[in-house]
């Protein structure tokens, strides 16, 4: 960040600068607010740096990987009543940019003062992103950047064609890649316990094999 600042700092042009940025950050404001306001239920949309984005149909594939993560995320968390977990429709409302993450866990003391008829969410502890060609470089540049940012604990990205999973731990202000994986096992450092094998996104046998485990677990 300082050395992005530095030449602005010592330029004596920064008063005008910062006054073209104002009127740059107002505008956006404004954009933002019209988005919000178009929103509807049936669409997935983000606001990315001031320009909305409205998301493509995807492929089978892309599907399937997104519901296996959060199935079992979900039955997980559920079981252990460890916080929230949402799938897509959910805004994430950072500083400046609005996401609809894939999939996404909030821990129990966040998401206990979640309100039914709330709209804009903070930064999760975990978030993943199943990448497409209309998606990855966002996914892999200014979400990357943006999720660092605010705190996610977490950020897997996971790529469904190719078949392997990601797996980024916050470290300081940035993500470190712990691991690229499609057949060891991923294990959470930001949802307590929760650790399958990266097959169980991508297979539907090793899928419902690890689902069942999580059942029998519980009962």
């Amino acid at each position: 960040m300082e050395s992005i600042l530095t030449p602005l700092l010592r330029s004596p042009q920064l008063p005008v600068y910062y006054r073209q940025l104002g009127r740059l950050l107002s505008l956006e404001q404004k954009k933002r607010k019209q988005f919000y306001d178009s929103l509807t239920e049936d669409q997935k949309a983000e606001f990315i740096n001031g320009e909305a984005i409205v998301q493509t149909p995807v492929k089978m594939e892309h599907d399937a990987a997104s519901n296996r993560l959060n199935i079992l995320l979900h039955t997980f968390v559920s079981a252990h009543d460890l916080g929230y977990v949402a799938h897509e429709k959910l805004l994430v409302s950072l500083t400046r940019n609005d996401y609809e993450p894939e999939v996404c866990f909030w821990n129990k003391e966040t998401a206990t003062t979640f309100q039914s008829k709330q709209v804009h969410f903070p930064a999760p502890d975990f978030i993943a992103e199943v990448i497409s060609p209309a998606t990855e470089s966002v996914d892999r540049n200014i979400k990357f950047e943006d999720y660092a940012a605010h705190g996610v604990r977490e950020y897997w990205i996971v790529d469904a064609e190719k078949q392997f999973v990601e797996q980024f731990i916050l470290t300081g202000e940035s993500y470190i890649l712990v691991q690229k994986t499609n057949s060891g096992r991923l294990e959470s450092r930001a949802v307590p316990g929760f650790t399958i094998p990266a097959w169980a996104l991508f297979e539907r046998q090793a899928h419902l094999e690890v689902l069942r485990g999580m059942v029998g677990s519980t009962r």
